[in-house]
């Protein structure tokens, strides 16, 4: 279709199974999962999850030396937006190690935290966020040193999918040492001694997936457990955000499509005052407006994606990244208010779409960096590189 971005013959065949898989096996069960805490049976959430895996979808960003498919940016952003068509997160069904863990493990590592995340056998979480960080990168847990390893002291706050997961990423603060007062990345077991579940708040979303806050009380790392070197974690805590950042876009390009798409077959059925709703002008500039929202993001996304393929500057990859979150959702916000406002009382049911994609894209201008903090990524590119250097 015209809206279509340039794609080669391998991004649309795996825009095509994403497709498929998010309309014939997540969409059909959202309204269950909305009346239902975000749950679904658990033989379908497990078909779920061996049919993303049988698909590709955990191996997308693998090195091929690995048992992966080590698709191209592209081809995973064409995933993804496919993904973002469906609401209550059924579309988090997979684990998906990423490139940058391969650079950061050890031989152990991978055979014990990574590698088995693409085959489907363990899932991951990921402990960065805490009480007074969040748009400012704040990290207090501490890593102490001790024989063999580590003792892990602090709270972490938003430990997304932490209920599903049975080993966690936490960033920690280095209190002694060489490199005292730096930081660190560990692989840290979900049932290790001394986490507590703090508290697990109720959040805007119906979601499976929980968030809570836990405390770290003086849990044992073994060194073995260490991600690339002391002092090294924030290098890999950035290309995850690079990689999270245009990933959160593609989604909320495929969550425009579907408000769209919807909006519009509502508007050609409903007649208000002798003409059918999409006749009206007021709601014809609002569906407009949207389109050109969906087309400005997915346009913006997919050569963000492009320019990685291409291997680019990395900074310049970091502002585009920030640019492409950025615009996409803050845009997917407008078609998400517009779709419901079309929809009318309608747009007000929790078994709409529009009701459910309006709570929950609201927290992609919030997390993997707030929108303002993409405006300041941006804005001290630009004023160290110039328009052209971007």
């Amino acid at each position: 279709g015209l809206m279509n971005v340039p794609m080669d013959a391998t991004t649309r065949r795996w825009r095509d199974i994403a497709r498929r898989f998010a309309e014939e096996r997540l969409i059909p069960h959202e309204v269950d999962a909305e009346m239902n805490e975000g749950r679904l049976p658990p033989g379908v959430s497990k078909a779920h999850a061996v049919e993303a895996r049988d698909l590709g979808f955990s191996a997308m960003d693998v090195p091929l030396e690995y048992g992966g498919l080590a698709l191209r940016q592209v081809d995973q952003v064409a995933v993804w937006e496919q993904l973002g068509r469906v609401t209550n997160a059924l579309c988090w069904c997979f684990s998906e190690p990423h490139r940058w863990m391969f650079e950061a493990r050890t031989p152990g590592q991978l055979e014990r935290y990574v590698l088995p995340l693409m085959r489907g056998e363990r899932k991951e979480c990921y402990a960065i966020t805490e009480a007074e960080s969040g748009s400012d990168v704040v990290v207090n847990t501490t890593a102490s040193q001790v024989e063999g390893g580590y003792r892990v002291t602090g709270e972490k706050w938003y430990v997304t999918s932490f209920n599903h997961a049975d080993f966690l990423f936490v960033q920690a603060r280095l209190d002694g040492g060489p490199h005292a007062g730096e930081d660190v990345l560990l692989f840290v077991d979900a049932d290790s001694e001394g986490i507590d579940v703090q508290r697990t708040p109720a959040f805007s979303h119906t979601f499976d997936h929980h968030h809570p806050e836990l405390r770290f009380n003086g849990v044992f790392v073994p060194e073995a457990n260490l991600i690339g070197k002391e002092g090294g974690g924030m290098a890999w805590s950035h290309a995850w955000f690079r990689r999270e950042r245009l990933m959160i876009a593609a989604r909320s390009c495929g969550a425009m499509a579907r408000l769209v798409e919807e909006a519009t077959a509502f508007a050609r059925t409903r007649a208000v005052s002798g003409e059918m709703l999409l006749d009206k002008q007021l709601v014809q500039a609002m569906l407009a407006d949207s389109v050109t929202d969906l087309w400005a993001a997915r346009l913006m996304t997919y050569e963000t994606a492009a320019a990685d393929d291409r291997g680019d500057d990395v900074k310049a990859l970091h502002a585009r990244c920030s640019l492409a979150k950025l615009f996409a959702t803050e845009a997917a916000g407008r078609v998400a208010d517009r779709a419901q406002q079309i929809f009318g009382g309608r747009g007000y049911l929790r078994e709409n779409c529009a009701e459910r994609f309006a709570r929950e894209l609201r927290v992609d201008r919030i997390w993997e960096g707030a929108s303002e903090v993409q405006r300041l990524v941006i804005a001290r590119q630009l004023a160290k590189r110039g328009l052209d250097g971007m």
